[in-house]
C-alpha cells in the first residue's frame, strides 16, 4: 500500500512541475501599486499625456540633424517612448544617455529584437530565427534564450523588445512573415512563443505578440500595401487567434496590432485593423480580455498610411484603442488633431488618461521610476559573453534536422574507405562547414554557384569522378517565395544529378519551404 501511494504521490509531484495552470491573466506591470506612478502622471500636462502615448523613431547610424530633429521631440513634447533602429552598440549607448537625460518623463525603450539586438544593432548576438526554434524539442532552451536576449537589451537600455512574432504561418508564399515564424502548428507557435515571452519577462523586459489578429496567412508585404485576410470568424478563432489566447491567459505584457484587412472582423473598405475599434477595442480588449499595453505596428507603413494622411491616422489608431501611436509620421499634426478630436468630443480626456497611466505603470515596472544611464565601459564583452555564445551553441544544434536517412548513411561509418568531397552550391569559397568536416576525415571542397555556365558545371562533374561519397551543401538562398527562394532550377537540376550519380549527404542552410 505505501508503494502505490508513493507512486501517486510522484505521478502528482511530475503533474505539477510539467503544467503550469494559467494564472490570472492580468500582466505584472498592471499589479503593482505606486506613488511614482500617479506623482509623474498628476506633473504632465494635458497635451503630454496625449503624447506619452506617441513612440518615435531613434537611428544611431544617422547624423546629427537626426539627433538633433529626436532631441527637440523629446524636449518639446515630451514624447513617451523610443524605438531603437539601426546603429551601433556604443553609439546607441551614448544616444539612449542622451536622450533619458534630456526627457522630463523617463522614455520607455523598444526595438524590433525578434532574433536579438542583431536584428536592428550590429556587433551583437544573433540568435536563430524563429522558424528555426521551431524545429527544437526542447522548449526550455527558448525560455533560456529569451532571458539572455532580455538581459542584453537591459544593458542597452531597451525596456520593449517586439518579440515574440506568434503568427501560424500557414501560407508558404507569405513574403513577410516566413521564417520569422515557429510555423505551421498553432499548438507548437502557441508554446514556443510563452517559453521566448516568460524568459524575457521573468527578466522585467516586457515582451510582444504581434501581429494581432495574424499575418501568417498574407500574400502582401503590410509594409507595402494592405493585405487581404479572407477567413470567417470561425476560422480566425480557431486558428490565428490560438496562440493570443494562449499568451493572454499568460501574462503577456504588450500585443502589436497588424494592419490587415479583416472582413470577417471589420467590413469598413480599406481600414487596416490597426485602426479599427472592432479589432482593437471589441475582439482584442473585451471580448478577449487582454489588458495589456497595444502597440500599433508602425503607422508610417503602407498597410494604414496609404488611406490616412498624418494626424488622421493618429486620430483614427486612438479611436480604436491603441495604447501606443508606434512610428509617427508628424508629432506635432498628431498632437493639433488628436486635441481637436477630443474638443470635438471624438475622444475622451479621460480614454487619454488611462491610455497614459498604463503607458506610466508599464515604465515603472521596467525600472524607469529610477535614473537610465547606460554604460559604455566593458559593453561589447557584457554583450558578447560566453553565456550567449554557449547558449546560440546548443540552440544550433537543438534545430539540427535529419530529414531522411535513406541506406542509413548517417552516421559516417568506415571513414577509411571513402573518398569524400565537399560541393558548395550556391557559394564558391570555403565556410565553415567545409572547414569543420575536414576536422573528421581528408576532403576535397569544391563550389559552384547557383548561375554556373555549362562549362562549369561539366567541370565540376569530371573532378568528382575519382570520388565516391559527396557532402553537399546549398546555401545562399533568399527570402523570396515568389523567386523560389533564390534557388534556381539549375541547382535544382544539378543537386538531383549528384545524389543519384553517387552517394549524397545534402545538407541545407535555407528557408525550409
Amino acid at each position: 500500500m505505501q508503494r502505490i501511494i508513493l507512486i501517486i504521490a510522484c505521478f502528482v509531484l511530475f503533474l505539477n512541475f510539467s503544467y503550469e495552470k494559467p494564472k490570472d491573466n492580468k500582466p505584472d506591470f498592471l499589479q503593482e501599486q505606486s506613488k511614482w506612478v500617479d506623482s509623474v502622471f498628476n506633473a504632465l500636462t494635458p497635451d503630454e499625456r496625449i503624447t506619452q502615448l506617441f513612440m518615435i523613431a531613434a537611428y544611431s547610424n544617422k547624423d546629427m540633424k537626426h539627433v538633433r530633429e529626436t532631441r527637440e521631440l523629446i524636449q518639446k513634447y515630451n514624447v513617451g517612448g523610443l524605438i531603437m533602429m539601426q546603429g551601433s552598440p556604443m553609439k546607441h549607448a551614448k544616444l539612449v544617455t542622451y536622450y533619458q537625460d534630456k526627457a522630463k518623463t523617463p522614455l520607455l525603450l523598444s526595438i524590433d529584437g525578434e532574433w536579438g539586438l542583431a536584428m536592428r544593432i550590429d556587433s551583437t548576438p544573433r540568435y536563430p530565427k524563429q522558424m528555426a526554434l521551431g524545429a527544437i524539442q526542447n522548449d526550455s532552451l527558448i525560455y533560456f534564450m529569451g532571458k539572455q536576449i532580455a538581459k542584453e537589451c537591459k544593458r542597452m537600455g531597451v525596456h520593449v523588445n517586439f518579440a515574440p512574432v506568434v503568427d501560424v504561418n500557414n501560407n508558404s508564399a507569405n513574403p513577410v512573415i516566413g521564417i520569422r515564424s515557429f510555423g505551421e502548428n498553432k499548438y507548437k507557435v502557441a508554446q514556443k512563443a510563452y517559453m521566448y515571452m516568460k524568459g524575457m519577462q521573468d527578466e522585467r523586459v516586457m515582451a510582444n505578440a504581434k501581429h494581432f489578429p495574424g499575418h501568417g496567412d498574407t500574400d502582401v508585404d503590410s509594409h507595402k500595401g494592405l493585405p487581404l485576410i479572407n477567413h470567417p470568424k470561425e476560422r480566425l478563432d480557431s486558428l490565428e487567434l490560438y496562440p493570443f489566447k494562449y499568451l493572454f491567459e499568460r501574462g503577456l505584457a504588450s500585443v502589436m496590432v497588424a494592419h490587415l484587412n479583416v472582413p470577417a472582423l471589420d467590413t469598413t473598405r480599406n481600414l487596416a485593423s490597426t485602426l479599427s475599434p472592432k479589432i482593437v477595442t471589441d475582439l482584442l480588449k473585451k471580448e478577449m480580455g487582454f489588458e495589456g499595453l497595444v502597440f500599433t505596428d508602425a503607422l508610417n507603413m503602407k498597410g494604414a498610411s496609404a488611406y490616412f494622411t498624418p494626424g488622421v491616422i493618429d486620430v483614427k489608431a486612438l479611436q480604436a484603442g491603441n495604447d501606443v501611436l508606434l512610428f509617427l509620421n508628424d508629432v506635432p499634426k498628431a498632437l493639433e488633431e488628436i486635441k481637436k478630436a477630443i474638443a470635438a468630443g471624438a475622444i475622451k480626456q479621460e480614454e487619454v488618461d488611462e491610455h497614459c497611466k498604463k503607458i506610466l505603470k508599464a515604465k515603472y515596472w521596467c525600472g524607469l521610476n529610477i535614473k537610465q544611464r547606460v554604460r559604455t565601459k566593458n559593453l561589447y564583452e557584457e554583450l558578447n559573453t560566453r553565456e550567449s555564445d554557449a547558449l546560440n551553441t546548443k540552440l544550433a544544434e537543438a534545430t539540427m534536422t535529419l530529414l531522411k536517412n535513406d541506406h542509413h548513411l548517417l552516421p559516417l561509418k568506415a571513414l577509411d574507405t571513402l573518398r569524400i568531397a565537399e560541393v558548395s552550391i550556391g557559394m564558391i569559397e570555403e565556410n565553415t562547414f567545409s572547414k569543420s568536416v575536414s576536422n573528421y576525415a581528408p576532403i576535397k571542397h569544391f563550389g559552384i554557384e547557383h548561375d554556373a555556365t555549362k562549362k562549369e558545371i561539366d567541370s565540376l562533374f569530371s573532378k568528382l569522378k575519382n570520388f565516391n561519397f559527396i557532402l553537399l551543401q546549398v546555401n545562399k538562398s533568399t527570402l523570396s517565395p515568389a523567386k523560389n527562394f533564390g534557388i534556381t532550377n539549375q541547382s535544382l537540376n544539378l543537386i538531383d544529378s549528384i545524389s543519384k550519380w553517387k552517394a549524397t549527404v545534402a545538407t541545407f542552410f535555407n528557408n525550409p519551404y
